[in-house]
């Protein structure tokens, strides 16, 4: 069902959509009024993380293990996944009657894991990162005879995530750019099949954490090339190396890859909780983190892949703040007051007068920066927007504190 070298066509994409059907859902499609009034142009949101486990890795889950023979799906399946790929195989395998084993890193999300074994799936910790877990889920399937079902380095896997491309052309018909999450490679590979063969004139981009971004360079070089170190709160896409097969559909499809910062990718996802009414991943929110972040770039109408929805309550509360403080909403301060009767209230009522919310003080008197006669206040204040947190400041500069942020 592939072309030549490991390269998807479209007529594997279509046939992963024939076999999906009635298995994966067709992800509604949503206007973004206000990330629409961010680029200057209609952007829409197609809505993967409403897909069933959460994201989109059912698509192409399924379509691997239901390609299997009958023999090689009784040997059973095993994969590598920080969560949504495993949940992904363990719903699948269950669909078709198979057992699945799938190595997590350590200190996967919880809630994942908890679906993952919910779906019927052993699951086994290794390693720091997902590379270390497949390294684990392929010596597993060499001692087992289990069906390594790769996260993303397949055709079959390519060619059923390429099916969400079907849907974006077929909901956005006037569609111009598609932005797309993009850790392996697997989901950006399988959409640029499906949007370029159908409309060539599309721009697709795939788009990365600045911190964990192996196909810039990659690209550039011409081969997979891994990333020594990574770091990054969207786990998702937390990939140290493209894979083979969507690297060379991304070479001849894709467009061009871009990257986003920690701060917007947080700002994403709070706004897409806030405005949208969505529940989305931090790896799910890059694609509107890069709207966000770099607004005149992209040509409209624009379609951001919201890839997954699967995220710990924790780090939601985590991520939530990190995203207030980047939108200057969520201000820590610390400032030096008298340490004398009526100081703290003062310096309280000077904050209340610019409407700034206290929601946290701590007093420090133990500072070899403070004089005798003088107490750090270390302060959380909730402001509106960045314009009114340096409004905040420099009300408080006016008045003669010392204010450090």
């Amino acid at each position: 069902m592939s072309s030549r070298g490991g390269i998807v066509d479209l007529a594997a994409v279509r046939a992963a959509a024939d076999l999906l059907d009635g298995v994966a859902i067709r992800t509604p499609m949503e206007e973004s009024r206000w990330l629409s009034s961010v680029v200057g142009g209609s952007v829409q949101l197609k809505c993967e993380n409403l897909q069933r486990t959460g994201s989109f890795k059912i698509r192409g889950a399924y379509t691997r293990i239901a390609r299997l023979t009958d023999e090689e799906r009784a040997r059973g399946v095993v994969a590598a996944s920080a969560g949504n790929h495993a949940q992904g195989v363990a719903l699948a395998a269950q669909l078709l009657g198979c057992r699945s084993t799938v190595f997590m890193p350590e200190g996967a999300p919880i809630p994942k894991e908890k679906a993952t074994r919910g779906y019927g799936a052993e699951v086994v910790f290794h390693g720091r990162y997902v590379d270390e877990a497949l390294v684990a889920a392929r010596e597993y399937a060499d001692r087992t005879g289990a069906i390594l079902i790769h996260p993303f380095d397949h055709a079959d896997v390519v060619a059923g995530q390429g099916t969400a491309g079907l849907e974006i052309v077929d909901q956005a018909p006037d569609v111009r750019t598609v932005l797309v999450p993009t850790g392996g490679g697997g989901l950006l590979a399988g959409i640029a099949v499906a949007v370029k063969t159908l409309r060539p004139d599309v721009e697709v981009v795939g788009v990365q954490a600045a911190t964990a971004a192996a196909y810039p360079a990659s690209l550039a070089r011409g081969r997979p090339e891994p990333l020594e170190q990574m770091t990054t709160i969207a786990d998702g896409i937390a990939v140290g190396r493209p894979g083979d097969v969507p690297f060379g559909t991304v070479q001849q499809y894709v467009d061009r890859v871009v990257t986003v910062s920690e701060e917007y990718t947080s700002r994403a996802l709070l706004s897409l909780l806030e405005r949208a009414k969505l529940v989305v991943e931090p790896a799910g929110a890059v694609a509107v983190a890069a709207l966000m972040e770099q607004p005149g770039t992209f040509k409209t109408p624009a379609v951001a892949v919201l890839s997954g929805g699967n995220i710990d309550p924790l780090l939601l509360g985590k991520v939530i703040r990190h995203g207030m403080a980047a939108a200057g909403r969520y201000l820590a301060l610390t400032v030096c007051i008298p340490d004398a009767p009526g100081g703290l209230a003062r310096l309280l009522g000077a904050l209340a007068d610019e409407q700034a919310n206290v929601l946290d003080v701590v007093h420090e008197r133990t500072s070899p920066s403070l004089t005798l006669d003088e107490v750090e206040v270390h302060l959380q204040v909730e402001t509106r927007s960045d314009a009114h947190a340096r409004a905040v400041l420099a009300a408080l500069r006016q008045r003669g504190y010392r204010v450090v942020e």
